[in-house]
């Protein structure tokens, strides 16, 4: 025998459908009589558990083999595999990171969405992988490439996107299986039948099309922010502070998004033709402002678009019930945040030390009436949250940033620049909140202390945001500004009962 077997190898994360993916391959081979040989490899420490299947198939027939039969691999080759298919950007970029594609052989079909990792959602800065280092790397090493947005079709589809990745690969014209066959296999499968063979349907076509799509952000407040009153604005800002102002008052309301063009005005006022500054400012100050309390989560949980996601990602039919749960653990300092002043500060006192401080572990089904009132209880918390006590807190802390910009502009626009990008500390809640907002404390407090040389304090300044971003601890901050360094913050250690454990369990 002259002929090799046709090697594929599947990227999914878990809950995607990778397995039925890989069966629906093996069932169409079977059918078919060829020699087929599938294993998976899983990688739990991905998101939600990526798993890598890889199968060899000998496009020919038993009957045709004269009695021969083609020994097959249960492991991929570095360059050595015809289909790379992934069912994320990342993903597919770590498969070419591992070696296995080849720029003679392998045809490479991936979704273009993203799905973040954990190391890209705890950066203290911006964490997202650049998706042009994949695109880049794809041109490279694939023979050909098919990439566009399956999760956007599956959606569209109302299935899951291993379908659509299903349809791209057969459309690819690399696997040795006419359209019919497959479709059979899905059929076969006998569950959400329709739906899939639509998915499989779009992903086909769009494989024969040959398009490569190119990751573009999501417009879903594009609509408002064309509506922006941000003419008077200096242009380099115009296109940020209209997004900025549509998420702004998402957040909160109309008056509140006022008040953030009434802060970048002053702020660009002051800037003169510097306008980097103020777009650095815009896009900061509009995160900032919208800082995540349990008004907001439960603000998004409760939308209707959330809902109609949720049931697209796991493939429901209309009218058939799904099943949410969510996993909560608000602590107490979050709670109080959402309270007045007045009240949340005894509460906090009153209950410091206790087990109530550590947080507490909700699981929500928001399928329920019960559940779902509870989250839509707390987002009618929204209209007094001007008056909570982290919302005071919040707003004294901007005033502090602006007012340090506006300060600096005149005296030295690249130190004006570096405190408006020190912004970029600011996110999350809870002990990521509270490194965030200690760590622009020091640099304030360096900027205050002033220097001759203006250009020198600028670097260190932006040294110090450099380092703050590296080490969420603040160690390397305090070696960069010439502190003592901190000590690790200790973590309690509880022992429990082997019989309360297991009551408990």
């Amino acid at each position: 025998m002259t002929h090799r077997p046709v090697s594929i190898l599947i990227a999914a994360l878990g809950g995607e459908g990778g397995g039925v993916l890989a069966d629906w391959i093996i069932d169409v081979a079977t059918e078919l009589d060829f020699p087929v040989q599938s294993t998976s490899v899983p990688g739990v420490a991905q998101r939600t558990g990526a798993t890598n299947y890889y199968l060899e198939v000998f496009p020919f027939a038993r009957a045709e083999l004269g009695g021969q039969v083609p020994v097959l691999s249960l492991t991929p080759g570095p360059g050595d595999v015809d289909i790379v298919a992934a069912s994320e950007l990342v993903e597919a970029g770590r498969v070419m990171q591992s070696g296995f594609s080849d720029p003679a052989r392998t045809v490479l079909v991936f979704s273009t969405h993203r799905e973040f990792a954990v190391s890209e959602k705890i950066g203290m800065g911006d964490g997202r992988y650049d998706p042009n280092r994949v695109f880049d790397a794809a041109r490279r090493l694939a023979r050909e490439v098919i990439a566009f947005d399956m999760r956007e079709i599956a959606w569209q589809q109302g299935t899951i996107i291993n379908t659509v990745l299903f349809g791209a690969m057969v459309g690819s014209g690399c696997l040795p299986f006419p359209r019919e066959a497959c479709e059979a296999a899905i059929r076969r499968s006998g569950k959400a039948v329709d739906a899939s063979l639509r998915g499989f349907e779009a992903g086909f076509s769009r494989a024969r099309a040959r398009m490569t799509a190119a990751v573009t952000d999501d417009g879903s407040l594009r609509v408002a922010a064309d509506r922006a009153p941000v003419a008077d604005l200096p242009p380099a800002v115009r296109a940020v502070a209209a997004e900025g102002y549509a998420q702004v008052r998402d957040y909160q309301d109309a008056a509140y998004a006022e008040r953030y063009l009434q802060r970048l005005r002053s702020v660009c006022l002051k800037a003169g033709d510097a306008e980097e500054i103020g777009a650095e400012a815009a896009r900061h100050l509009a995160l900032w402002m919208t800082y995540e309390d349990v008004v907001r989560v439960a603000e998004l949980k409760t939308r209707r678009s959330r809902i109609t996601r949720v049931r697209a990602e796991v493939g429901a039919r209309p009218g058939e019930p799904v099943r949410v749960t969510e996993f909560l653990k608000p602590r107490l300092e979050e709670i109080c945040a959402v309270l007045p002043a007045g009240l949340a500060q005894p509460i906090a006192r009153m209950l410091k030390g206790s087990r109530l401080a550590e947080g507490m572990t909700l699981r929500l089904r928001t399928d329920t009436v019960s559940g779902f009132a509870l989250l839509a209880l707390l987002r009618c918390l929204k209209p007094l949250r001007p008056r909570s006590l982290r919302f005071v807190q919040e707003q004294r802390a901007i005033e502090e940033w602006l007012a340090a910009i506006e300060r600096a502009v005149p005296r030295s626009p690249s130190l004006a620049l570096e405190i408006a990008r020190c912004g970029r500390l600011i996110k999350g809640y809870g002990d990521t909140a509270e490194r965030g907002q200690r760590s622009l404390r020091l640099i304030l407090e360096l900027v205050e202390q002033g220097s001759d040389d203006l250009e020198g304090l600028a670097g260190r300044v932006g040294a110090a945001r450099t380092a703050a971003l590296a080490d969420p601890e603040g160690r390397a901050l305090a070696g960069a500004l010439g502190l003592s360094r901190p000590e690790p913050k200790p973590q309690p250690i509880r022992i429990f009962s082997r019989t309360s454990t297991a009551a408990g369990s």
